[in-house]
């Protein structure tokens, strides 16, 4: 896919709405399906509702019956917000930075053979947009940070046996980005307020793949494992700002690396009767690989330094219910905690990344025999956390301390049709 199909994707998919503070951990969404929303995601790689169970483990493709397709959008309404001190400047606050989005989703399956089964699907695994705008008095520190993903994943699934089935597919990624600070404040002859320090933007494809398997203990009981690889981009673009070459003024070509990290899930699902069934899962990212955001600038003498990052790994845990209320109605729950992808000491204000606590209700009716309408919502708590910014090698910018805060709202819905 050439570079102009890859930006009328991100328009039409930008304009669709993928753009939001993520809601899992760092710049991670973990919104892929209503079905999912109404039970925290507990349990996903080892359950298959419809067709967008795909997306978590490819494997789980050999529990679907028939041709099916599923589509919906998840609402994400986030509030976050900065409270702190700056100590050149004074207060520096910033309220409900991070924009509202709506997540659309597309999914196929079909069965080729008894044992085998295609799907492909539709979505983003990595998305986050935040403008703390050009007042906010720490901006020189960072006042902006956008990643829109679009993913398109070919899958297959393969039943060994009764007991165990394997699956894996492709990640074809189309990203986009654009990392900057701002000036705070002008000073005469030399930089005007919310002009750029340090700013890049750029877009790129890339490849990664997953692969899953499912383990069927005995009728009752599941167990599901699975697993997406890195995704390294070279975001192509251009940069500019008098951080990179001094009071110039200039706009240069340049690239960014851009690794999306690999992550991981066990999950397991128990039927414990006819109408209760429980589900669990444990969901690893290696964030540890995001250390640091660096443009490449041929024209000023390579490698220009933008923001520091110092990631660590991140786990999420999450266990859900299910409760088959009459033979058309499910209802759903689930509770999830996502640890914090970074220290105290490294946290910034463009991603002000923290522990939160997820709370999920949802429901499915059958319509029809082939017809399934699901629905789920969710409140995300953002943990309060504290925040120091600064520029080492640079004191003369002064230093930032605040707290973060806020909560996240998610509502979904989705069709799944079985031909």
């Amino acid at each position: 896919m050439n570079k102009n199909n890859i930006t009328l994707a991100l328009a039409i998919t930008t304009a669709m709405g993928i753009s939001s503070h993520a809601a899992a951990a760092g710049f991670q969404l973990a919104e892929y399906s209503a079905t999912g929303l109404g039970r925290a995601f507990a349990g996903e790689a080892a359950m298959a509702d419809n067709a967008s169970a795909q997306f978590r483990n490819p494997a789980m493709l050999t529990y679907l019956k028939g041709i099916q397709v599923s589509a919906g959008a998840i609402y994400v309404d986030p509030n976050i917000d900065i409270e702190g001190k700056h100590s050149i400047f004074g207060q520096a606050n910033t309220s409900d930075f991070a924009n509202s989005a709506v997540i659309p989703n597309f999914y196929f399956s079909r069965p080729l053979t008894d044992k085998a089964t295609i799907g492909i699907a539709f979505g983003t695994h990595f998305g986050m947009r935040t403008d703390l705008g050009t007042d906010f008095k720490a901006a020189m520190f960072g006042n902006q940070a956008d990643v829109h993903t679009v993913e398109i994943n070919p899958n297959l699934g393969y039943k060994i046996n009764d007991q165990l089935s394997i699956g894996a597919g492709g990640r074809y990624v189309m990203a986009s980005g654009h990392f900057g600070a701002a000036s705070p404040i002008t000073i005469p002859g030399m930089i005007k307020k919310g002009q750029h320090l340090k700013y890049m933007e750029g877009e790129d494809n890339a490849w990664g793949w997953q692969a899953g398997t499912a383990w069927q203990i005995n009728p009752n009981n599941r167990i599901g494992i699975s697993y997406q690889s890195a995704v390294k981009l070279n975001l192509e673009g251009h940069a500019n700002g008098i951080a990179f070459d001094g009071l110039k003024g200039g706009s240069y070509a340049g690239t960014l690396p851009l690794e999306l990290p690999a992550s991981a899930e066990i999950a397991s699902f128990h039927q414990l009767n006819d109408q209760w069934a429980v589900h669990a899962s444990v969901n690893w990212t290696d964030w540890s690989t995001f250390e640091k955001l660096e443009a490449n600038i041929p024209q000023l003498g390579g490698n220009k330094h933008i923001k520091n990052e110092y990631w660590k790994d991140n786990y999420r845990f999450a266990v859900g219910t299910t409760y088959q209320a009459t033979n058309k109605l499910v209802l759903r729950s689930g509770i999830a905690y996502d640890t914090s992808a970074v220290d105290e000491a490294n946290r910034t204000q463009t991603i002000p990344e923290t522990d939160r606590t997820w709370l999920s209700v949802g429901a499915g009716y059958a319509w029809s025999e082939n017809l399934t309408l699901d629905a789920g919502f969710t409140y995300i708590l953002a943990k309060e956390a504290n925040m120091l910014e600064q520029e080492k090698d640079l004191p003369i910018l002064g230093k930032f301390n605040g707290q973060t805060s806020g909560h996240i709202w998610l509502a979904g819905v989705q069709a799944s049709y079985r031909f």
